[in-house]
């Protein structure tokens, strides 16, 4: 990706510097300064809102957090830990403020507590992931930053677009995540049976254990009479 990205700057700078060098310079010096002023902007908003989240871990409000966000979390993660909900709830709740880059290190450590040395992804990591991308916002902050740091003249304009936007997409991710996770299990189930030899109950025969406890005795008793002809006759 670095290549890709340098091979992109390399053709348009040099494009700009044979078509236009006195444009080529002003504009790489604007986008410089655009650049720190954004990244200054930001850098603001996130020290407020990282700020934030971590007051409330330490505080213990994340359990209150954990608590009221219980019912969804459970039944869309049911074999996550109570210290992995906690980690989801804050990539929930930070997503919800719009911080993406706040959230993805939450939604990484929840995915690393999720990992049991499977070679393949479980359901819960797809799920994680999938709520992260789609990422359901109420306030989208950073978006909002970004248009008044532009000089937009109603940065919030687009809230109500964008949280149906979000909650859609939210939706759609979930369902898809539930409808493959029930079409993709039941072969690996049926394979998993297989390999452990497990068969349908229909299948299964009886263990006789009356007849070849009399089939032994029998046995017994041929070799006892048999021994006793040979010692009579002799």
């Amino acid at each position: 990706m670095a290549l890709i990205w340098l091979i992109m700057l390399s053709a348009s700078l040099g494009l700009m510097i044979f078509t236009d060098p006195a444009a080529a310079v002003n504009s790489m010096i604007s986008g410089a300064h655009g650049a720190v002023e954004l990244s200054l902007n930001l850098l603001a908003l996130y020290a407020f809102w990282l700020g934030f989240f971590s007051l409330i871990e330490r505080l213990g409000l994340s359990r209150g957090l954990e608590r009221l966000l219980r019912p969804v979390i459970s039944r869309l993660f049911p074999s996550c830990d109570v210290e992995t909900r906690k980690y989801i709830t804050m990539n929930v709740s930070a997503n919800l403020l719009g911080l993406g880059n706040a959230a993805t290190p939450m939604a990484i450590t929840a995915i690393n507590r999720m990992d049991k040395g499977n070679p393949r992804a479980t359901t819960d990591m797809i799920m994680l992931t999938v709520i992260s991308a789609t990422s359901l916002q109420i306030l989208p902050t950073t978006v909002i930053g970004m248009r008044a740091t532009a000089g937009s003249a109603n940065p919030a304009d687009f809230l109500f677009p964008s949280l149906v936007a979000t909650v859609l997409s939210t939706l759609i991710g979930i369902i898809g995540v539930k409808l493959c996770a029930k079409i993709f299990d039941r072969p690996r189930k049926k394979h998993v049976a297989e390999l452990t030899g497990a068969a349908p109950l229909g299948n299964i025969v009886p263990s006789q254990p009356h007849a070849k406890h009399n089939k032994t005795r029998r046995n017994r008793k041929s070799r006892s009479v048999g021994k006793t002809a040979k010692g009579a006759a002799r």
